[in-house]
């Protein structure tokens, strides 16, 4: 058992939290894993693992659908229509005691994310429809214009000083 099989069956043990998630999946995508994917975008990041149950057993992902869910996944998660803003994510197949399942690795994201025109967040194991909780929607862009700074609004103090500077500088 190599390391990154240790690593896998160590967090499977650990069940489901707020930066993990448990789809069964055997041979199609269960539909609220859009869901997840909105919820973990908004949160903090997380990984999906298609092809476990919630309690955590290993069924894996029937092989022979193995390509096709990966390639559903995929495009679904690139339909503006589905996820908005749409999102690029890791996906891979893992092959953990003689089961295949597939792992996506979903970044924490700058933006916030709609699912089928839904905000979802991340709350321990579960995913929150918040978009009709408005303090909760104030706090999500709140969380996220504090940690990135491409959502901070530089005032004119910052910004004039510098143009000058560049200005000073020109032939």
């Amino acid at each position: 058992m190599d390391i990154n099989e240790r690593r896998l069956l160590e967090m499977i043990r650990k069940g489901e939290g707020i930066g993990l998630e448990f789809k069964t999946c055997r041979n199609q995508l269960s539909r609220d894993v859009y869901e997840t994917v909105c919820a973990f975008l908004n949160r903090y990041g997380g990984t999906i693992l298609l092809g476990i149950t919630d309690s955590g057993t290993i069924q894996g992902v029937e092989q022979d659908a193995v390509a096709q869910i990966r390639k559903d996944f995929v495009t679904t998660i690139h339909n503006p229509q589905k996820i908005l803003p749409p999102a690029y994510l890791s996906v891979d197949e893992v092959n953990v005691e003689g089961e295949t399942f597939i792992r996506v690795y979903v970044p924490e994201s700058s933006q916030v994310h709609r699912c089928n025109g839904r905000i979802y967040d991340r709350n321990e194991d579960g995913d929150l429809d918040i978009t009709d909780h408005t303090l909760e929607v104030a706090a999500l862009y709140q969380r996220k214009q504090a940690i990135y700074s491409e959502n901070k609004i530089v005032t004119a103090d910052l910004i004039l000083p510098s143009i000058r500077r560049c200005k000073s500088t020109l032939p």
